[in-house]
């Protein structure tokens, strides 16, 4: 049979071989955003979206319609210091353009801090190597007025040793249907977790999560699984029990979206894309190196 021709669509994934239309420029940029007055990253009909206002106030600047492609879709509530997306414009702009129009006509709790024209084989998606979220929980008797959206509260001291040594039944390619919402799309419950890295920055505890993608709300449900650990309620090896269930009705409660936060998208070397500090802010750690596979 003769071989299919290849169609071009707004932000595809381009195939070895091809090139984008005529004219048309690929773009990358990272995105920062408070998530809390939002229903997540997707574009939804019914409430508003990072997504929707990016989009608008992209196209703005391109003089055209512009929809984009992100690294993963975050859910309601949840923050990002480093989304990555990219879109396809016959607009040419500098980088320094695209930056400056952006955030003049976004709200000021979504911030784009670079933008980059990238091969036609880039994809903010399906480019991507791994996705590093990190958790943040007030770890204090009493709950902060500051800061309340971005941060998780708990009272009980939690046993970060503990909760270490249950994390590490999370590592490597693994089946997390136990920490994997009712409402997931995905078609497959395997995912390989490259760590979990866990520390104290003053009275915070930070949850850093690596691996190659995510389940809808699985860092979530790890962060509460750990929880029930650090707080003594369960043992360490309860963990790797949970997992083996693949049952999310035998792991503990879902975190909050307000600690969440994607924090870092790896890419490979060849697009050059801007290095960037994980953050949140008030985070100054570098991310643990992930080992190679």
């Amino acid at each position: 049979m003769p071989k299919t021709r290849w169609r071009y669509r707004a932000n595809c994934l381009v195939p070895e071989g091809e090139q984008l239309p005529s004219g048309t420029l690929r773009y990358a940029a990272r995105i920062e955003y408070d998530g809390s007055a939002y229903c997540g990253w997707q574009r939804q009909p019914h409430c508003q979206s990072v997504q929707a206002l990016v989009e608008k106030a992209l196209s703005t600047v391109a003089a055209e319609p512009i929809t984009v492609a992100c690294a993963g879709r975050t859910d309601s509530g949840v923050h990002a210091t480093h989304q990555v997306i990219h879109f396809d414009s016959v607009a040419e702009r500098t980088s320094r353009n695209w930056v400056l129009g952006a955030n003049a006509n976004l709200p000021r709790d979504i911030r784009c801090h670079w933008a980059a024209p990238v091969p036609a084989d880039f994809h903010a998606r399906f480019s991507a190597r791994s996705r590093t979220y990190r958790y943040v929980v007030a770890n204090r008797q009493s709950p902060p007025a500051l800061g309340r959206l971005a941060l998780t509260w708990e009272s009980k001291r939690l046993s970060v040793p503990a909760m270490k040594r249950g994390a590490r039944y999370l590592k490597g390619e693994q089946d997390f249907s136990a920490f994997r919402a009712a409402g997931c799309q995905s078609q497959s419950p395997w995912r390989f977790i490259h760590y979990v890295d866990i520390f104290r920055v003053g009275e915070l505890v930070v949850f850093e999560v690596c691996a190659n993608a995510f389940l809808l709300h699985m860092v979530r449900n790890i962060v509460g699984v750990l929880l029930a650990v650090g707080r003594g309620e369960r043992p360490a090896e309860w963990v790797g029990e949970v997992l083996v269930t693949r049952d999310r009705r035998c792991a503990a409660a879902t975190a909050p979206a307000s600690g969440l936060y994607l924090v870092a998208v790896e890419y490979p070397a060849k697009f050059e894309l801007p290095e960037t500090k994980p953050g949140p802010f008030f985070i100054s750690r570098k991310l643990r190196p992930r080992a190679q596979v």
